[in-house]
């Protein structure tokens, strides 16, 4: 039996001949895949953040065009020289149990996510917090951070250096606050239904894998009154294909994004209702630099020569991403012009034949090499991979395509899986190349894919860290992206733009370069 696009759940009780009759606003809402966790300190995928997005309330959240708006905090205070920043919480801001949130849940997250133990991938994130990257080292004790609980209400955060962007980080999940008493009373457990107390507009109601994730409204959330849509149901759909079925059915009100092979049926049939705008975001090709056949640069710019990034954008994805030859996208904040590979503007059959020479020169024979190219499920990504191979023909280097279901993938490239060359994307979380650029630093292994270890790397991106003049900070940070594409551990290949079937009947979704799309913020059409 179909589910209907918008639910009306009736309840009738009898008393003495009276009846009373309500109905609930229920959201069906596509989203990429399942989530690996729902313990916001170990997610690192957009689908995740979706949902952490309707779950829980940082100090600072992103309204419906992504715009920087207070959270938890009504307000906040910043010192003269940028290192101390001062929140007052709302006093009416409440846990899905009634609990107040209190300042102190902030300090047990922060604590919680910088320490070693929790083994968070994200927890660099907050590493402009003082002392964070020493505690995530195991250099410091948790109680040493930068984070302190003046009172109920007020919550210092003190950093190591000014940080332009810190309010805009806070946005994002590792900026969440945890419920102290529910995570230690059910330990890995507490993300459970049943167990999980979170502060957001929602609150998780039931997990079925590969089915749905139902939240229902908080009714302790301060805004509750402006929350229109009573019950979300976040449901997977790896087959971007089967999402515009059910689209179409009537079944969901959303998909967050798009079969490129149906764009021309997707643009005539449903018009508006097809979205695709800017996005802060690189789809890029991590190489296993450790691997001997993989270890020389001249061997990775050869077989970047050989990918037609504009036939991929133009043929594969139907004009919803743009080549690239840079790895931080155009336009980001606090940046200027990028970085780029030397070849951006040579025909391919030039760059085809100087790959041609690089690899006779790194003495790989014609036909000698065999490359393994790994995606996650998507029929997207199974073609942009099969075309890649093709390519790599024209230069003698042949490959095999293997795919990973989606739930599984990013860990096994997070835990330095075998793998040749993989597919992976990264949407920025604030508008800032060092956003884009610490993925590669040496100790990040949570998101170093190709763990590339390069000296001079880290050292740009620690003198990046330590400048406080914006425009000298920008030429560290393109010296650090000039190296990246020079070593070439991974293979930018486009960027992204967002995607997303939306119903003319939801309200309240606006497109955004964040692509940031909250429920709370959203509204059904009767």
């Amino acid at each position: 039996m179909k589910a209907a696009l918008l639910s009306a759940a009736v309840v009738v009780t009898g008393v003495a001949g009276v009846s009373q009759a309500f109905a609930e606003v229920v959201y069906n809402r596509g989203n990429d895949t399942d989530p690996t966790t729902l313990d916001h300190h170990k997610t690192s995928t957009v689908a995740e953040g979706n949902l952490m997005r309707d779950l829980y309330e940082g100090l600072v959240v992103q309204n419906n065009v992504a715009e920087v708006v207070p959270g938890v905090a009504e307000s906040w205070e910043i010192s003269d020289d940028g290192l101390t920043y001062t929140f007052k919480l709302r006093e009416d801001a409440k846990w899905s149990n009634g609990d107040q949130v209190k300042a102190s849940d902030f300090v047990f997250a922060y604590q919680r996510i910088q320490n070693p133990e929790t083994a968070a991938p994200y927890a660099n994130m907050l590493y402009p917090i003082k002392n964070a990257e020493a505690i995530n080292k195991g250099e410091m004790e948790p109680s040493e951070l930068g984070a302190k609980a003046v009172d109920d209400t007020t919550l210092e955060i003190t950093l190591n250096q000014p940080t332009p962007y810190f309010l805009e980080l806070l946005t994002h999940q590792t900026g969440h606050p945890l419920h102290q008493a529910s995570v230690e009373e059910h330990g890995d457990q507490f993300t459970r239904p049943g167990n999980m107390v979170t502060n957001g507009a929602y609150m998780l109601e039931s997990f079925t894998p590969n089915d749905k994730i139902t939240m229902r409204k908080n009714p302790h959330f301060h805004d509750a009154d402006n929350v229109q849509i009573d019950v979300v149901n976040f449901i997977p759909f790896e087959d971007r294909a089967t999402c515009l079925r059910r689209f179409e059915a009537g079944e969901v009100l959303s998909c967050s994004d798009l079969d490129n092979q149906q764009m021309d049926y997707m643009k005539e049939n449903l018009g508006e209702q097809v979205r695709v705008a800017p996005y802060l975001g690189t789809y890029y090709l991590p190489v296993k630099v450790k691997k001997e056949k993989l270890a020389d640069p001249r061997v990775r710019q050869a077989l970047s020569m050989a990918i037609d990034r504009e036939f991929l954008a133009t043929e594969i994805w139907r004009d919803s991403m743009l080549p690239t030859y840079s790895f931080v996208p155009k336009g980001i904040g606090n940046y200027g012009e990028n970085a780029e590979l030397p070849y951006a503007n040579d025909d391919i059959l030039d760059r085809e034949d100087a790959a041609k020479a690089l690899l006779e020169e790194a003495g790989v024979e014609e036909g000698s090499l065999t490359v393994e190219l790994r995606y996650n499920t998507s029929e997207n990504h199974k073609n942009t991979m099969t075309a890649i191979g093709d390519m790599l023909k024209n230069i003698g280097v042949n490959s095999t395509i293997v795919e990973m279901e989606g739930t599984g993938y990013f860990d096994y490239m997070k835990q330095d899986g075998d793998f040749d060359i993989t597919r992976a994307g990264w949407i920025g979380d604030y508008s800032d190349p060092q956003n884009f650029l610490f993925l590669f630093e040496s100790e990040n292994l949570g998101f170093n894919y190709p763990r590339w270890e390069n000296a001079e790397y880290d050292a740009l991106m620690k003198k990046a860290g330590e400048t406080i003049d914006i425009d000298e900070r920008a030429a560290v940070l393109k010296e650090a992206e000039t190296l990246l594409l020079e070593e070439l551990p991974i293979i930018p290949i486009m960027y992204y733009s967002s995607g997303s079937l939306v119903s003319e009947k939801l309200q309240g979704w606006e497109d955004n370069v964040m692509n940031v799309h909250g429920t709370r913020w959203m509204s059904i059409a009767q």
